[in-house]
């Protein structure tokens, strides 16, 4: 088992929370991916979206539903700095996780987390486990309360 995913499984068993993390055949790297594999909505797909803080140089990680963009201006307005793009090497540094895998919880310092009251609008959702092959469902208020994330508006309006 990989580090990554034993991380989030320590994670949610230190919430108390009773998850199971699903292996699937396929890639789960996308949302697109994810809710085909899990046979959900693709806003059911909890996203795990990073940027880099220019002024912080660390990353601000923000928690969307699957079929939601992050509206760049309001997510710099929610940081409080301007936010830039976020290279691998920066999130497998800050996350634990590579990207495609980046699992909003189990990671390995703490993160300014925002998260998409979208998803909140569902019993259940999915999030990335820490690999591009697993994923758990959780309700969303509990997925909320254990990243410690802030619920707030980040999200572009759908074309």
């Amino acid at each position: 088992m990989s580090k990554s995913l034993k991380r989030v499984e320590a994670a949610l068993a230190a919430a108390g929370v009773s998850v199971r993390i699903t292996e699937m055949p396929g890639s789960t790297r996308t949302a697109e991916e994810a809710a085909a594999a899990a046979g959900c909505a693709l806003d059911q797909i909890a996203k795990s979206i990073i940027f880099r803080g220019e002024s912080s140089g660390h990353v601000v990680l923000f928690v969307t539903a699957g079929g939601n963009r992050v509206d760049p201006e309001q997510a710099s307005a929610l940081a409080g700095q301007p936010l830039g793009r976020a290279d691998a090497d920066l999130v497998r540094a800050e996350t634990g996780f590579a990207i495609g895998g980046v699992a909003p919880l189990g990671l390995i310092a703490p993160v300014e987390t925002y998260f998409d009251p979208r998803l909140l609008d569902f019993d259940v959702v999915w999030a990335a486990a820490g690999t591009p092959r697993h994923i758990f469902a959780i309700a969303p208020q509990d997925l909320l309360r254990i990243t410690g994330a802030r619920q707030a508006a980040f999200t572009a309006a759908r074309g």
